[in-house]
C-alpha cells in the first residue's frame, strides 16, 4: 500500500520520513512547567533538525485512583496549551475522553488524541474525525495490531484522512505490557504514519496498586528498535524530575537525556531512511 504522508504546517509525518518527536509532560502540571518544557525540547529539536509537537493533557480521566492528580481541566488546560503554541510555536497535541471535548479541543490542539482505553468508541472517533483535525489513536493494549483497521475505517467515515496510529504495548498478564514490533510493520501496511510510544510501552499498569509503575531503563534500547523497524514518529512522557511528576513518572523519561539520545535516534534514523 502506498504510504500517506499527514502534514500540520511544515511537520510531516510519514513512515518513510525522519521521524517527528511528540513529547511533553504526561499531564499539565503548571503553566509555568509546560513552557519551561516545550520550549527546552523545541531548542533540542530545533538543533537536531527533528520535526516537534509538544503534547501535554489537560485531563487524565483514567487514573488507577480517585485521588490521583487529574489535571488543570479543560478549559484552564487548552489556555495553557494556546500560550505554548503562540509563545513556542510548535503543534500541539492532547487527549480527548468525548465528543464535545472534541470539538473544544480541536480550537486549540493540531492534533486530537483517543487514549488508548477509548480507541473502540465509535461516536468519540467519528467527532474527532469531524473536527478536521489530525486524529492520532492509540492502539489499546487489549487489541491486535490487525484490530486497528476497524479504527481507521470509522475515521474515514468522516471524510477525514488525516490520520496517526500508535503503538503502545499489549498487556501480558497482571500489570504488565510487551511491545510485539512486528505489530509496527503490521499497522505500517496500512498506509498511515505509525507512531510508537515509548514510554507508555515501559508502563506497569496499576503496578503500584494506587497507581501506575514504570521501567523507564527500557525506554530508549525500544526507542531505538522502534526507529530500526521504521516509524514516522517516536511519542514520549517527559519531565525534567520525573521521580516528582504528577502523572506518569515512573515510564516519564529526565528531560536532561532528551539530546544526546535524540542525537543517536537521529543517526540511526539516517541509517534506517538510507538504506
Amino acid at each position: 500500500m502506498n504510504q500517506k504522508t499527514v502534514s500540520i504546517g511544515p511537520v510531516r509525518f510519514g513512515n518513510t520520513l525522519p521521524f517527528v518527536l511528540i513529547a511533553g509532560p504526561c499531564v499539565i502540571e503548571s503553566e509555568k512547567l509546560v513552557l519551561s518544557v516545550a520550549s527546552t525540547l523545541k531548542r533540542i529539536t530545533s538543533r537536531r533538525k527533528i520535526p516537534f509537537v509538544f503534547k501535554s493533557s489537560y485531563d487524565k480521566a483514567n487514573r488507577s485512583s480517585v485521588r490521583s492528580f487529574r489535571g488543570p481541566g479543560l478549559k484552564e488546560g487548552l489556555r495553557i496549551l494556546a500560550k505554548v503554541k503562540q509563545t513556542v510555536g510548535v503543534p500541539i497535541l492532547t487527549d480527548v475522553h468525548s465528543a464535545e471535548e472534541a470539538l473544544e479541543a480541536s480550537r486549540v490542539a493540531d492534533i486530537i488524541q483517543i487514549p488508548a482505553f477509548l480507541s473502540r468508541q465509535t461516536d468519540l472517533l467519528l467527532a474527532a474525525g469531524r473536527t478536521g483535525r489530525t486524529v492520532n489513536v492509540k492502539k489499546a493494549q487489549f487489541m491486535a495490531p490487525w484490530e486497528m483497521k476497524n479504527v481507521i475505517e470509522k475515521i474515514e467515515s468522516t471524510g477525514n484522512r488525516k490520520i496517526l496510529i500508535t503503538e503502545r504495548g499489549t498487556i501480558f498478564g497482571y500489570n504488565n505490557l510487551v511491545v510485539d514490533m512486528r505489530g509496527l510493520q503490521i499497522m505500517k501496511s496500512f498506509g498511515y504514519p505509525v507512531v510508537y510510544d515509548a514510554t507508555h510501552s515501559v508502563q506497569l499498569p496499576g503496578g503500584k496498586g494506587t497507581s501506575s509503575g514504570g521501567q523507564r531503563e527500557f525506554v530508549w534500547p525500544l526507542a531505538r528498535a522502534a526507529v530500526s523497524v521504521g516509524v514516522a514518529s517516536l511519542f514520549m512522557e517527559v519531565h525534567p524530575a520525573p521521580d516528582k511528576a504528577l502523572s506518569d513518572g515512573p515510564n516519564s523519561v529526565f528531560l536532561r537525556d532528551m539530546d544526546s539520545n535524540l542525537g543517536i535516534l537521529s543517526k540511526l534514523d539516517g541509517i534506517v531512511e538510507g538504506a
